[in-house]
């Protein structure tokens, strides 16, 4: 991307995290590193394996989130419609865990 698009693209971005805000619906978010600065953990025979870089090869990549307090999943389903990324990516819906329940 030239140096004008990723301006258009951060402050489409910086917009609509605003816009998150001022709905009082934003928890929390934040960007992630690269693929390539991964570690993965995992338990192999009783023994941690510690593995530089990502567990699986993949076309999409995570970069970011938006953790949002909606009312229900179409509430949710709207405020990703909105999201820049959803123009030319992929946005994933997905409920947190209630640890409460």
């Amino acid at each position: 991307m030239t140096k004008a698009e990723q301006d258009l693209g951060a402050a489409a971005y910086m917009a609509y995290g605003e816009a998150l805000k001022k709905a009082g619906v934003l928890a929390g978010s934040n960007r992630l590193q690269p693929t390539s600065a991964a570690t993965t953990v995992r338990i192999a025979n009783g023994k941690s394996q510690v593995l530089d870089g990502p567990y699986v090869d993949s076309k999409e990549q995570l970069g970011g989130y938006f953790l949002i307090d909606v009312k229900d999943l179409d509430a949710a389903i709207s405020w990703a419609a909105r999201c820049p990324a959803a123009g030319h990516g992929v946005v994933e819906v997905r409920p947190i865990w209630d640890m409460a329940a």
